[in-house]
């Protein structure tokens, strides 16, 4: 007896699905103020990730130390210094740096 085998476009398919459903329930916990519940949601969102091999998308940015989802004016701080993007959790206090130069030079 053989097991019915899912294709990998299938499996990405309900990953991101799933992941996406996920995220968004992350921050509706941080909105309510329930951080516990928003970092196990990204935690399940990232187990659910690796197992696919797919990443979470870019535009769902979440702090790597804390698991919490970065909410600009909510639970994070973003600053513009020496042509970085500077985010600061404010839950544990993880500093993220982006560089931004190529779009300072258009």
């Amino acid at each position: 007896m053989s097991k019915r085998r899912l294709s990998q476009k299938t499996v990405e398919d309900i990953g991101r699905r799933r992941i996406d459903r996920l995220m968004d329930l992350s921050e509706e916990a941080v909105r309510q103020d329930r951080g516990d519940r928003a970092r196990r949601y990204v935690e399940l969102a990232r187990r659910i990730g690796m197992k696919t091999r797919i990443g979470i998308p870019a535009e769902r940015r979440y702090c790597k130390k804390c698991l919490i989802p970065m909410m600009p004016g909510v639970n994070c701080r973003v600053r513009l210094s020496n042509h970085m993007v500077v985010v600061t959790c404010c839950e544990c206090g993880e500093t993220r740096r982006k560089p931004y130069v190529r779009e300072q030079k258009r």
